[in-house]
């Protein structure tokens, strides 16, 4: 029975890959953070709603929770596990949050990084890693980007990965496996509040069901490639199966406006977008890619892997997700 662990398992592509490694046989060990406590501010906040509730008792699946001080942590857990496998997800993504707290941003996404393929290391160096690195890391440009893009990224998250990238590629120099995702934007119904995507979703379920009339946004010109999660996480785990390691943009190929993702999700509730939906540039940031699509054409040629389920179509599935958690008649 092949072993896996996986770091930040409890969000939305730790819980798809967890599951989706469970049904091929796989054992399954998640690392988990201990949760720190709120504050007063956000006494009574919904809670977050629990992405490995399909698979917890599942015997294949143990859950580790951990601080993460330094290296001495991994290794120990990294001896207990001994997995084949690590699929390294845990980091710091809320773009808006990353800016506020640079230094946090820093151990979650670049030490501990660092510290986890030190620890492999020392201990399962026959391990196949795979990072998950970040189309934030490159220059925007107009056009597909692929694996040799310049890089430049243009916020506190971005560099912080590009930083944990360079350490991903250090480490294959060294001897690991280390293959490295380099993931455009994937969205799915198990998408957090701190997105764009889930913002419009869930306005749109709150709007139709008489909740609330409008929704502010910031740049509605800004061109994504949305995808759909549970294909990426599909797509990270054939990269551990390939017989070199790689760097690989996983993508659609296709970019969309804000807008554009606005019109859809909006028309699937039977709403006009254009009646709901107020420019604010209190909500645009300062520094923000006007375009980022990516090139999969490498991942089709080394994965056998293309983005089946585009961005419209995501929109459409996390509207359903938001008006049934309303108890509002879906699309």
């Amino acid at each position: 029975m092949p072993r896996a662990l996986i770091t930040g398992i409890t969000g939305q592509d730790g819980s798809y890959l967890a599951e989706q490694l469970l049904a091929r046989g796989y054992a399954v060990d998640g690392l988990v953070r201990p949760p720190r406590p709120a504050p007063d501010a956000d006494a009574g906040a919904p809670v977050r709603p629990d992405h490995l509730a399909a698979v917890r008792g599942h015997a294949g699946l143990t859950l580790h929770t951990a601080a993460l001080d330094g290296t001495d942590d991994l290794v120990a857990l990294l001896e207990r596990v001994r997995p084949d496998e690590v699929y390294h997800l845990a980091a710091e993504s809320r773009v808006a949050v990353s800016a506020l707290d640079p230094a946090g941003t820093a151990t979650v996404n670049v030490r501990l990084t660092r510290d986890l393929l030190a620890a492999v290391g020392r201990v399962v160096p026959e391990a196949r890693v795979l990072f998950a690195s970040s189309a934030a890391i490159l220059a925007p440009s107009p056009h597909p980007l692929g694996e040799d893009a310049p890089r430049g990224p243009l916020t506190v998250y971005g560099s912080s990965k590009l930083t944990a990238h360079e350490a991903a590629a250090a480490a294959r120099a060294d001897g690991l496996f280390v293959a490295v995702a380099i993931l455009f934007n994937h969205e799915s119904p198990r998408r957090s509040d701190d997105f764009v995507t889930r913002k419009i979703t869930r306005a749109v379920a709150e709007i139709a069901a008489g909740r609330r009339e409008g929704l502010e946004l910031g740049n509605l010109h800004a061109v994504r490639d949305w995808g759909y999660a549970p294909e990426y996480v599909d797509a990270m785990r054939r990269m551990l199966e390939v017989a070199t390691p790689l760097d690989v943009v996983l993508a659609t190929g296709v970019g969309h406006t804000v807008a554009d993702f606005c019109s859809a999700a909006f028309a699937h509730a039977g709403l006009d977008w254009r009646d709901h939906v107020r420019v604010d540039d209190a909500h645009r940031r300062s520094r923000e890619a006007d375009a980022l699509v990516g090139d999969p054409a490498l991942a089709e040629r080394a994965l056998g892997w293309r983005a089946s389920t585009r961005a419209l179509d995501v929109a459409r599935l996390m509207v359903d997700d938001d008006l049934l958690r309303l108890g509002a008649p879906t699309g």
